[in-house]
């Protein structure tokens, strides 16, 4: 039966075609649904009548009543105003108009007697209201109301047409009135209708559906509204958290995957004869939670977080040489030709001395060495292929893939990922790696489907990056700093924003502050690279080659040398109007040096001037290289929808809740959604068929319709 909820905005009274049509065009205002999820932002208290001498200059809004002794028009023209004089027992008050002056006049007489609100400013030290509301008082208490009055966002189109914060507040209240409990059904099992309260730890009762929305839009006290909004928040979470759950635990149960049965020669000799250095804590834990993964049967879809540097890399070493030992083949995709380049040249380096067959595919391979690449791979005479989307064409098929690991996922979309699984009969496990440190609350709410490790320590041998802040004036110590560590025979990045609202500028910048660069350090005792998007790719390859094999000293670039460029021997960072730059985008240029064993710096060059956002940026950078609480502080800046590598889904399109500011009940969500989940993962039982038919009645906007 279809809900009165769904019924189209028109067909609410006071509504219509015209105001609908506005209403869809400004607010998105569709369905009844729609205006009862349009809540206020705050509300007014009009249930208390104050004395005009509580007015004090912290005071913002109050309402009082008394008698008007006196009323005019002053001022010229161009300055007319009507003002009038309220008096109550405890003192007088100045009331003034600028428009509407007419009609005001109509209504205001002396001697009458009026309730007023309004907005309390000072004039010459007196208080006054300008443009209050005003009605003529109906004795102490009759026909006020007795909620706190609530105000909601409207915008300027729709005041204009009688359509202001408290004309929605009207129909929302027309709309409160027609729907019964049986209207907004309980959603929640019985068992999740306790919980603790975030500030005392006692247990307390969530209201009910029907309850919580009434008291959200008109509460009749703040506490009541606060927990109102409370268990709306909790329900927006938990609901998104049991949908995540369910798409996980039916891959859990019901994806089937390869087994990787045993650690084997491979594996075994690599660790004990050829690795390079001691695996650190976090390495290991990873390596359980893949081995552990891969022997189920199910398919591993599992995402590596760790920070720049951290060695994700050698952990997908180490898990592609246990598909290996099973008699399967591995796959690591790179977005990008020279990073596909980079893990090529290190994996085969660190492999050299093992009988196994690993080969490189991008769209610059030669017609021979691809030909010969896809025969290996078809035949399964090919052990591991890295490259870059050239892997997903057609005509790449493997013998045995049993495991894919994609490099810096957020560059690959969903469908390109598929491309993958669908290479083998039973779809490969898949790793997909990020050093976009991504929040533990956006984590959980943006990729509560895939399994997730987290890796948060240095190799041993590595050292934190000294980061400084400098401003323009200081520009000549900073390149003697360049010089002096280029004499000591190591290299430096200097990297300038480009930003497509400002691109024609930032490209004049860096033409002048590569000419600068070159005035600084001239040929030939030093040698630049010059790394941008306007060069044709083989000039950039080239550029960028020179430098990773030393033969130029300085790097000046553009943000393309964001992901994964590796050199261990660049010991120096230079960001160039570094307040134009994300926090975690600084952060991953920064990971560009610091990958040796040599001391290493970065340098964030601003102007002076700077606002308060920018100057908080610099100086979290200053503190800390630990990319999770650099991403934390990034989420608390800019909000979700901004944070590259977050999935632009409905998951995080939440009316009320802030994966921000509601951590608490995050958590909560989804302790009891993992909770509810491990009782009945089918939601089949009697207490979940309420849960089960609202988000089944949900259809098309969520999750369900991939599980269902």
């Amino acid at each position: 039966m279809a809900s009165i909820l769904s019924n189209p905005i028109e067909y609410l009274k006071g509504v219509g075609p015209l105001r609908a049509e506005l209403l869809q065009k400004e607010l998105g205002i569709f369905s009844f649904r729609d205006l009862l999820e349009h809540f206020p932002y705050r509300h007014v208290d009009r249930t208390k009548i104050n004395l005009i001498r509580e007015i004090e200059p912290a005071t913002e809004y109050i309402q009082v009543a008394g008698k008007i002794i006196s009323i005019g028009v002053m001022g010229d023209r161009r300055s007319r105003r009507l003002v009038a004089e309220l008096r109550d027992a405890s003192g007088k008050l100045e009331l003034v108009w600028f428009q509407g002056i007419h009609g005001v006049q109509k209504l205001v007489q002396v001697g009458g007697e009026f309730l007023v609100y309004g907005r309390v400013s000072f004039f010459q030290g007196s208080p006054q209201l300008t443009h209050p509301e005003i009605e003529v008082l109906q004795g102490q208490g009759a026909g006020r109301p007795d909620w706190l009055e609530p105000v909601y966002p409207t915008t300027e189109k729709l005041k204009v047409r009688g359509l202001g914060g408290r004309q929605l507040g009207k129909l929302t209240q027309t709309l409160l009135n027609m729907l019964k409990e049986s209207d907004l059904p309980e959603n929640l099992p019985d068992w999740a209708m306790e919980y603790p309260d975030e500030e005392t730890g006692e247990r307390r009762k969530w209201l009910s559906r029907y309850e919580a929305y009434r008291q959200a839009h008109f509460p009749t006290q703040p506490a009541l509204f606060r927990r109102a909004v409370e268990r709306l928040k909790f329900e927006e979470l938990f609901l998104a958290q049991v949908r995540l759950g369910l798409i996980k635990s039916r891959r859990h149960r019901f994806s089937k995957g390869v087994v990787f049965s045993q650690v084997g020669e491979m594996f075994n000799r690599f660790y004990t004869q050829y690795l390079p250095f001691e695996l650190t804590g976090a390495q290991k834990r990873v390596l359980k939670e893949i081995r552990r993964d891969t022997g189920t049967g199910r398919q591993m879809n599992r995402l590596l977080q760790g920070d720049v540097g951290s060695g994700k890399t050698m952990v997908a070493l180490l898990a592609m040489l246990l598909a290996i030992d099973n008699g399967f083949q591995a796959c690591l995709m790179a977005p990008t030709e020279i990073l596909a380049r980079q893990h090529f040249a290190g994996i085969s380096e660190l492999l050299k001395e093992l009988p196994l067959e690993v080969r490189l595919l991008t769209g610059s391979s030669k017609s021979k060495s691809r030909k010969e690449v896809l025969g290996m791979a078809a035949e399964g005479r090919l052990h591991i292929l890295i490259g870059t989307h050239a892997v997903l064409e057609e005509a790449v098929k493997f013998q045995r893939l049993g495991l894919a690991i994609v490099d810096e996922q957020h560059r690959f979309g969903v469908a390109q990922r598929a491309r993958l699984w669908n290479k083998a009969e039973v779809p490969p496990h898949v790793l997909v790696m990020t050093a976009t440190p991504i929040p533990r609350t956006l984590a959980m709410t943006a990729y509560g489907d895939l399994d997730y490790s987290v890796m948060d320590e240095l190799p041993p041998g590595r050292q934190p990056i000294q980061t400084v802040h400098r401003f323009e004036d200081r520009r000549p110590q900073v390149m003697d700093f360049i010089r002096h560590e280029v004499a000591k025979g190591r290299q430096a990045y200097v990297i300038f924003p480009l930003i497509e609202e400002s691109e024609k500028l930032d490209y004049e910048n860096l033409e002048k502050g590569y000419e600068n660069i070159k005035a600084w350090f001239p040929e030939p005792k030093y040698w630049i690279s010059r790394v941008d998007g306007r060069q044709k790719q083989e000039i950039r390859d080239t550029n960028m080659q020179r430098f990773l094999s030393g033969d130029t000293q300085i790097m000046v670039a553009t943000t393309v040398i964001e992901v994964g460029v590796n050199v261990p021997n660049a010991t120096v960072m230079v960001i160039e109007s570094a307040e134009k730059f994300g926090l975690s985008q600084l952060h991953q240029l920064r990971g560009r040096v610091g990958r040796g064993s040599e001391k290493s710096f970065c340098i964030l060059m601003t102007s002076p001037r700077l606002g308060k956002e920018a100057r908080e940026r610099m100086s979290i950078l200053t503190e800390t290289n630990n990319g999770f609480k650099i991403a934390e502080k990034d989420l608390e800046i800019r909000g979700p929808g901004d944070i590259e590598g977050t999935r632009q889904s409905g998951l995080l399109n939440f009316k009320l809740a802030n994966i921000v500011q509601d951590r608490y009940w995050l958590e909560l969500a989804r302790e009891r959604a993992t909770e509810l989940l491990d009782k009945d993962p089918d939601l089949a039982t009697e207490e979940s068929r309420a849960l089960k038919a609202f988000l089944q009645s949900q259809h098309g906007k969520t999750a369900w319709s991939k599980i269902s």
